[in-house]
């Protein structure tokens, strides 16, 4: 490969170079790739050198004939940073400023020469170019490139191959497995297809194609010459793979249900992990990474300048404008509720190994915000690419569909059933009939709506069903709504759209800035979602029937919206978008403020905003109505508190209730703002009840409190009873409908006829009377209470004017009940507090005030106590939410406040409603009021409350050294063990894990585990637990013993002369010890017999005999080796408590007899009392045959007198009751009656 640059460099002489490349990792380079490289050299020719290919790596190097360039201009050509040390090199003109001497110096470049320009490594995969045609129609052959997947059990195929063969026919469903999980698709079939290689050869029938999207559409996957060439193993089949078809998409994937095409005829493999090559029947594929190293080169480079990066470095190639740059936008627009601004990626940023890791652990305020999905940003970047505005002024939008999606069938006879039941229904209603009329008569007039053209062949469409609600609050007017939920075949039009992020303003924020100042406005955008149009290209997915010019007695026709709908999922977010398009686009004519106020101060279609002065107002508002007015936005219905702002407004673009007004006589009416009801005349919040007759049931209870709409807790301790009283009621109820229990509902009557008190109650819309913004300081207090019932919070701010006036405003206020089963008091008071964080968090973000001063007041000394401590660990419940508090961008100081001055325990407790205005929830604390009352106590630091009665806190572990004395276990431990062998077994497991963790024994068994102990270690557990028994007993006679001297005579061991073997256990003495015995029977060892040990013994041996009796017992201990110390009373006492033995030796017991029956003591006559038995059978001769006799059963019934004993028999047949009351009439007759 030759490179070949020239560069003018003032005046200096010729100079030429040779840049000579090898290529390690590639086999061999393309002819057609040459790259000239200026140096800087004017006037010569550098010569050319060919490139050649080595399998090692790729390698530059730089000969300089006439002059002498320095290592660093040389090391220009990477863009990567140097390995060495790099100096600083001033410029000394526009050129670059290089040197003119260096010295000769080979440079060794990995950059690849397969990737081409992408920014990744490129992978290879089994994908051919083949060509299809319908079978027997060869000269119809399209071209298409498959993906051979052999763990597909199907064949698929894209729409387009469908589209391109223009095959027809009905969807069917099918199961779609795949990595991301299983899903139901719809799609059609082929059938009756022939794939053909490239070189025509081989031609193979498909099987059933179905129709399918979700097939991968990775072109740089695809096998090319140049994959092949730079591969040494592989370069002999360059010219057998087609070169890239630009013309050619993905279309199908052949599956194992066509064999054929997977079989490999031949394979090269190749070294390590370089890719292979197999050739099937469709063509020779290359599978694996064919790039040959990180950097990526251009075609061909013209320099005459040096680059210089941003790292300093300098470079003969351009920087590349393909690295990223990410800036954190913190602007207001566009940003969705809940969600965190959104992340732009412009601009360019080198990744370079100088900063790699710096921002890795960088943080930012928004972090604990939640983001927008993947879905989210494809919406905003189908909407920055495909919106715009037309010659009329209105912003034209696309259909936001999702991508891949699922082809829409026609649905135009199902729709047309729903149409006919909606005519049928409109028939019974006359009224619903002409509303409905009515309605889409304005949408046609407006041009909201249009004829629809005729659908062409294969056209994909969609129709929408239509059906009409009432508001509650407008029974005369009706809203049309398009169903774009109706599904057909599985699909509907809102599952193939992105629904787009909530870009909506949080209502809580607009509802606070709503009560800043003194000068209150509301507006609202006339339907808002029509003013948006469709794209003329999706306005065929909108199609909808109805009736010829909107005349019933015409026939029905197709018709299509022209604007975007209610009931489409992304219609919200497409308007909002639009909205705040318009306003960006209109800022340089009607100022900043006027787009801030559309930006920040709309709730859908609904503005609500305060100002300082009656002009501002008038000013940004008119501005602001100019500014939607270019984009057909029209703003109307306009409220205010004021009388001069109203006028400034002409009466069409008043809401209703003002126009007929008489703005100088007559009170300005209560207007309904966002759900609140806003008194104009007074400035107030008010509260409506409505006195609905719910029923008494689970649905009917919920309903009726959540028909109390606050958003801002003005009412939370009324609404936290009700949810108190609701919570209550079901628990034993087990379906909505079910009649509740009849004991509580006097407390639910009680609860809801108190909430009529509300209708007088009054809140100042605004904070202070003040202005908030022109006040000299502003304090944000938010205070934590919590109960056994909830936890609660409130805030409030104090603002203090340039005139030292200070003024305390509600903010917000929120109860929650507390969980069941019931928390500890300290939890309950600590997500109180957690509560209040993040409520500050919301007023600080959403009210777009600055606040000199947050406080936190608790009543809880040991919530204080948790978040003030630094050295005491904590379990992970309390731990997660004292870091939720202290990691919170709005710190503040938290100090402690009695609980009978803290307004939140009146949330916690709840009121009723005749008290709530008297209390100091709604007015704060009067230390907030006056700063001349203090709190009675003020202090600073808080420590933990008995911390080690705390079961929250984590008790500290004392690590305590121990020094074992003595070398045996204490013979307590033996009282825990019932049985001789277990005993044995447990201390020599105990002496084979103590040996595991000896480090100068090499074993197989390392550290706790458990084995089956050896001979030698139930001999050593045995020496174990006799010589600990024997030093507790013993200890006087071990001591005289080990001194030589006599045993006292009061000792019980003094006739047994005790000795002591070798591992220094007391055994009985004797003469016999020249005998050939074993030690065991001439010196047994000797055991105290009131010890446990020995009564395990006794009781192991007697076991061991059968329970034979004493004796036997005492030889078989004897013979085992071992003398007990009073062994007669010892084993005596065991033989008595033995249950085995008892049984045995216990003597016969009788059953004493119960007293007789009255009926047996009683003299009366014969057979008054009567026992009854039947006792047989036995067999009869019932008649004589030729060959023998026939015999029958026969049983008898006995009766007996219970007073006399006699005994009266009668002879039944069978044990039937027939039978036995025949007997029994026979005795009655023979007898006379019974009792």
């Amino acid at each position: 490969m030759s490179q070949r640059s020239n560069s003018k460099k003032g005046n200096e002489d010729i100079q030429s170079e040779t840049v000579r490349s090898r290529s390690s990792r590639a086999s061999g380079t393309s002819s057609s790739s040459k790259i000239s490289m200026a140096v800087a050299m004017a006037k010569a020719k550098a010569e050319a050198a060919q490139a050649r290919a080595a399998h090692t790596q790729k390698e530059i190097e730089l000969k300089v004939e006439q002059a002498r360039v320095q290592a660093n201009l040389v090391t220009a050509l990477h863009p990567y940073s140097p390995t060495w040390k790099s100096k600083a090199f001033p410029s000394t003109s526009e050129d670059g400023g290089e040197e003119d001497k260096a010295e000769i110096r080979e440079v060794k470049s990995t950059c690849t020469q397969v990737c081409g320009e992408g920014l990744s490594a490129r992978t290879c995969a089994k994908i051919c170019l083949v060509n299809v045609f319908p079978n027997g129609c060869k000269n119809e052959s399209k071209r298409m490139y498959a993906i051979l997947d052999e763990q597909s059990n199907r064949s698929l195929a894209r729409s387009e191959f469908f589209e391109i063969f223009k095959v027809s026919g009905n969807s069917y469903s099918y199961t779609l497995k795949t990595c991301a999980g299983c899903s139901e698709t719809v799609g059609r079939r082929a059938s009756g297809y022939t794939v053909e290689s490239v070189d025509k050869k081989i031609g193979i029938r498909l099987p059933t194609l179905l129709e399918c999207n979700q097939i991968p559409n990775i072109r740089t996957e695809i096998p090319t010459p140049e994959a092949a060439y730079h591969q040494a193993h592989l370069k002999r089949i360059a010219d057998k793979i087609p070169p890239l078809d630009p013309d050619a998409k993905i279309l199908l994937l052949l599956g194992r249900d066509i064999l054929q095409v997977h079989k490999v005829r031949e394979q090269i493999s190749g070294p390590g992990d370089a890719p292979f090559a197999q050739r099937l029947d469709l063509g020779w594929v290359i599978i694996g990474d064919v790039c040959l190293g990180g950097a990526h080169r251009t075609q061909e480079v013209r320099s005459y300048k040096t680059a210089i990066f941003e790292n300093g470095r300098t470079s003969y190639l351009q920087p590349c404008n393909n690295q990223i740059k990410i800036k954190e936008v913190f602007e207001q627009a566009f940003r969705p509720q809940h969600h965190s601004a959104p992340i732009s990626i412009s601009g360019s940023m080198t990744l370079s190994g100088d900063c790699l890791g710096q921002t890795v652990f960088a943080r930012s305020p928004d972090d604990h915000r939640l983001a927008a999905s993947m879905e989210d940003l494809e919406f905003l970047k189908i909407m920055e690419a495909e919106c715009f505005q037309d010659s009329s002024g209105s912003w034209v939008a696309p259909l936001p569909f999702r991508l891949p999606r699922q082809r829409l069938p026609n649905n135009r006879k199902q729709v047309f059933d729903r149409f006919v039941s909606l005519q049928r229904s409109l028939d019974k209603r006359p009224q619903m009939k002409a509303d409905f009329l009515e309605f889409m008569e304005k949408l046609f007039k407006k041009a909201h709506a249009e004829v629809a053209p005729p659908v062409q062949p294969r056209q994909e469409c969609w129709y929408l069903p239509l059906f009409g609600v009432y508001h509650p609050r407008k029974p005369d007017r009706i809203r049309v709504v398009f169903d774009s939920s109706a599904s057909c075949e599985g699909v509907s039009l809102n599952d193939v759209l992105l629904t787009g992020p909530n870009l909506n303003n949080s209502l809580l924020g607009v509802l606070m800035r709503f009560r800043k100042e003194q000068v209150a406005i509301t507006a609202n955008i006339e339907q808002m979602f029509h003013c948006f149009v469709v794209k003329e290209d999706h306005r065929d997915f909108l199609r909808f029937l109805w009736y010829r010019d909107n005349d019933p007695t015409s026939d029905i026709i197709d018709y299509r919206m022209r604007v975007h709908l209610f009931g489409n999922s992304p219609s919200p977010a497409v308007a909002v978008y639009g909205l705040r398009r318009a306003a960006k686009k209109a800022e340089a004519d009607y100022g900043s403020d006027a787009r801030r106020f559309i930006e920040r101060e709309f709730y859908v279609d609904d503005a609500l905003k305060s100002f300082s002065t009656e002009e501002e107002a008038v000013s940004v508002l008119g501005r602001a109505q100019k500014m939607l007015a270019t984009s057909n936005l029209r703003l109307h219905k306009i409220a205010s508190n004021r009388m001069a702002v109203i006028e400034a407004f002409p009466f069409e673009d008043r809401t209703k209730d003002i126009n007929s007004l008489d703005l100088f006589v007559d009170d300005l009416p209560i207007q309904r703002s966002l759900g609140l009801l806003w008194n104009m005349r007074t400035d107030t919040f008010m509260f409506r009840i409505e006195d609905d007759q719910r029923p008494f049931t689970r649905r009917g209870v919920l309903s009726t409190v959540n028909s109390l709409y606050d958003p801002l807790g003005f009412l939370a301790p009324i609404t936290v009873h009700g949810r108190l009283i609701l919570r209550e009621l079901t628990k034993q109820a087990e379906d909505w409908d079910t009649p509740l229990p009849k004991d509580m509902e006097t407390e639910w009557t009680r609860w809801k006829r108190s909430l009529q008190d509300l209708e007088g109650l009054q809140i100042p819309r605004p904070y202070t009377l003040f202005s908030t913004a022109g006040a000299l300081r502003r304090e944000l207090y938010v205070f934590a209470d919590a109960s056994v019932k909830a936890i609660a919070a409130v805030a409030y701010i104090k603002v203090t004017s340039h005139q030292e006036q200070t003024e305390i405003g509600f903010v917000f206020g929120k109860a929650k009940l507390a969980p069941q089963p019931d928390l500890t008091i300290p939890r309950l008071e600590l997500c109180a507090a957690v509560l209040t964080i993040e409520i500050a968090e919301m007023i600080v973000s959403e009210m777009d005030t600055m606040f000199d001063n947050i406080v936190y007041y608790t009543d809880s000394k040991v919530v204080l106590g948790y978040i003030q401590n630094q050295s005491r660990r904590f379990y992970v419940y309390v731990h997660n939410r004292i870091q939720r508090i202290r990691q919170s961008p709005c710190s503040g100081l938290w100090k402690y406040v009695p609980t009978h001055l803290n307004p939140a325990d009146i949330g916690s407790r709840t009121v009723t409603s005749d008290l709530l205005s008297s209390t100091t929830w709604l007015k704060g604390p009067a230390f907030l009021h006056d700063a001349s009352l203090h709190l009675p106590e003020i202090q600073e630091a808080y420590d933990l409350i008995d911390p080690d009665a705390d079961s929250e806190v984590r008790p500290q572990v004392v690590a305590s050294f121990t020094r074992v004395t003595k070398d045996v276990i204490h013979p307590q431990r033996f009282e825990r063990f019932s049985k001789f062998s277990t005993l044995f077994t447990a201390i020599a497991r105990l002496i084979h894990v103590a040996r595991s963790f000896a480090h100068s024994i090499q074993d197989e068994c390392q550290g706790w585990h458990v084995c089956r102990p050896t001979e030698e270690e139930l001999l050593k557990a045995k020496v174990c637990v006799v010589k600990s028994v024997q030093n507790e007993y013993y200890s006087e006679e071990l001591k005289c013993i080990n001194s030589g001297s006599n045993l006292p005579p009061n000792s019980s061991l003094w006739k047994l002369h005790p000795i002591l073997d070798q591992n220094q256990l007391l055994r009985v003495g004797g003469r016999i010890e020249q005998s050939d015995l074993s030690m065991d029977e001439v010196h047994p060892i000797i055991i105290p017999g009131r010890h446990h040990l020995a009564t395990l013994i006794v009781s192991h041996y007697h076991d061991a005999v059968k329970h034979q009796g004493r004796h036997l017992t005492e030889g078989a201990i004897r013979t085992a080796g071992f003398w007990l110390v009073g062994a007669k009373r010892c084993i005596s006492s065991l033989l008595h408590k033995c249950v085995t033995c008892r049984k045995l030796r216990g003597k016969m017991e009788h059953q004493q007899m119960a007293a007789l029956p009255a009926e047996r003591v009683q003299v009366a006559p014969p057979f008054t009392y009567v026992g009854v038995d039947v006792f047989g059978p036995w067999e009869i001769v019932s008649r004589r045959t030729r060959g023998g006799v026939f015999n029958s059963k026969r049983w008898a019934v006995m009766f007996s007198c219970m007073c006399s004993r006699a005994v009266h028999i009668e002879v039944i047949e069978a044990m039937s009751t027939s039978s036995f009351i025949n007997a029994l009439r026979r005795f009655f007759a023979y007898r006379g009656p019974a009792k």
